[in-house]
């Protein structure tokens, strides 16, 4: 029977994970692929990509605001070590008001490290985790890292050129390109990430007036 393929074994859970320990991966992954937000700063993705340029590679780590697709943080790096991440988080928590905050990742060594879960606790932050091998449970973030590549660092000669300038023009790319002038179609009318959010406020200050 087992020759013929008859008889079939049951679904194995990914690398063999204990029903135990899917059970707390689920309970730890507080998005759920529910990527929607009512407000600014209440639910966050973040991850890492990277580029090779001519002196190495280049590790892009951002921050991204599930409410209107906005890249909050992004810091870059020739390692991934915890540090550039944690150093994503800092320039978040140092600018936006996201105490109660939900992050969500991947289960990289860097975000599960105690240096990264003691930052999030610091800045009382939440901590959400992708399961094991559920590469849809951080969509959204991959979507951008697909559109960062293919509408600019697919489009240019990235090994040749110098880490420092791949950087700047990430930079230029996000914050002025990206962020505020780039049409978003998860927003209302399409409206740029920095422009809805702007769009969001004056209605709200208009409506408790």
């Amino acid at each position: 029977m087992h020759e013929k393929g008859l008889i079939h074994g049951r679904p194995r859970r990914p690398h063999g994970l204990t029903r135990a320990a899917t059970e707390i991966q689920e309970e730890e992954n507080l998005i759920k692929q529910d990527f929607r937000a009512d407000t600014p700063y209440q639910k966050l993705l973040t991850d890492i990509t990277q580029i090779g340029c001519l002196d190495g590679k280049l590790y892009i780590s951002p921050i991204m605001d599930c409410f209107n697709g906005e890249i909050l943080s992004l810091q870059m790096d020739d390692n991934m070590r915890k540090e550039l991440c944690i150093n994503t988080l800092k320039a978040v928590a140092c600018r936006y008001p996201v105490r109660g905050a939900t992050l969500h990742s991947d289960r990289g060594s860097q975000y599960t490290s105690e240096a990264f879960k003691k930052k999030l606790s610091e800045y009382g932050m939440l901590q959400s985790l992708s399961g094991v091998a559920h590469c849809y449970d951080n969509a959204r973030m991959e979507s951008f890292f697909a559109t960062l590549k293919k509408e600019l660092l697919y489009r240019i000669p990235t090994y040749r050129m110098p880490m420092a300038e791949v950087k700047s023009i990430i930079f230029r790319y996000v914050f002025i390109y990206y962020n505020r002038k780039r049409v978003y179609t998860s927003n209302p009318l399409g409206l740029p990430p920095a422009v809805y959010k702007t769009h969001y406020h004056n209605m709200y200050h208009s409506s408790a007036a």
